[in-house]
């Protein structure tokens, strides 16, 4: 299996992200680490803390990171994913999991090192937790197998500007830096393909396990009116969840080598993701495009595993707490 870090600001769909990265069992999750984006990294990290418990997987670490972007000021999401992120389900839990020690970039240095080639992170909120690692450690790509990220578009409009998709937005600066860093494998998972992966109330109501069942069909219940409301579809988009899609099963979309940059200094445009593909800036390209998606195979996935019953961490592997 994949050794694996998801890199989260656990909001709606990286809560369901979550959900399907560990009930799947098909990855080797060695921590989780949380950044500021759709909530204060307080509560993205409270938020992770309720899905680990929700999971019945106390054995996961998770670590704190980023509290704020690396030069703008937090720009949350609570209009879409509610005041506490998770659009009120499980509001009133108090969690038993807490956070380990260690800071969230040290933590993806270490396990880089720790496994040379083997680590792939996926990134489901503001890139800034690597930013951090890269801008402390720049030969962190040599170390690590692949990024998938959650973030831009490049044939679409955006979701929070007419041109930028949100985890951009909220950190362009960041993404800049993750962009040119030379990772060997980069991966995006943009609104090009996130916007075809949509949960409806069908879907959620073949979840096997009812307290999974429960959890997605409250948690998406607000989300799915505001997207009805602006797209004219009674559905929730599985933003995050694709991105572990693709990290379980790279097959589920068809990609494309571009050169992509992200605008950070434009009036109109920050955090737009342009993908050169007319190749007129005679770049190499510096990442894998999500362009196409195979959401009957992607939903089929996404039900089938969250619906399915838990596994115990003993089927697992425990996972040390690793400190930075």
């Amino acid at each position: 299996m994949k050794k694996v870090i998801l890199d989260v600001d656990t909001g709606i769909d990286d809560a369901l992200g979550i959900v399907l990265a560990v009930k799947s069992g098909l990855l080797d999750i060695r921590a989780i680490t949380t950044v500021c984006g759709n909530v204060s990294l307080e509560q993205a990290t409270l938020n992770t803390c309720k899905i680990m418990d929700l999971l019945h997987r106390p054995d996961i670490p998770v670590y704190k990171g980023a509290n704020a972007p690396l030069v703008r000021n937090h720009y949350d999401e609570k209009r879409i994913h509610g005041e506490d992120g998770m659009g009120g389900a499980l509001k009133n839990e108090a969690p038993h999991a807490t956070p380990s020690d260690g800071f969230a970039p040290d933590i993806m240095i270490n396990l880089a090192k720790q496994h040379p080639g083997e680590l792939t992170l996926v990134c489901t909120g503001p890139l800034t937790n690597l930013a951090n690692a890269l801008l402390k450690c720049p030969e962190l790509p040599r170390f690590v197998k692949e990024v998938i990220f959650m973030g831009g578009v490049i044939h679409g409009p955006g979701n929070v500007t007419p041109v930028a998709e949100y985890n951009m937005y909220a950190d362009p600066e960041a993404a800049r830096i993750v962009f040119h860093a030379g990772f060997g494998r980069l991966v995006q998972v943009g609104l090009d393909v996130t916007r075809k992966a949509l949960l409806t109330a069908e879907h959620v109501a073949q979840l096997a396990d009812p307290q999974l069942q429960a959890f997605v069909k409250e948690s998406t219940a607000d989300y799915t009116k505001r997207y009805e409301a602006r797209y004219g579809v009674r559905a929730c988009a599985l933003h995050d969840p694709l991105a572990v899609g693709v990290a379980i099963d790279s097959g589920l979309v068809h990609m494309s080598s571009l050169y992509v940059d992200i605008e950070t200094s434009s009036r109109l445009c920050d955090g737009q993701t342009v993908g050169d593909v007319q190749s007129r800036l005679g770049q190499p390209p510096n990442m894998a495009v999500c362009e196409e998606v195979d959401s009957t195979a992607f939903l089929e996935l996404f039900v089938r595993e969250v619906g399915k019953p838990a596994m115990s961490p003993a089927g697992q592997g425990e996972h040390k707490p690793i400190l930075g």
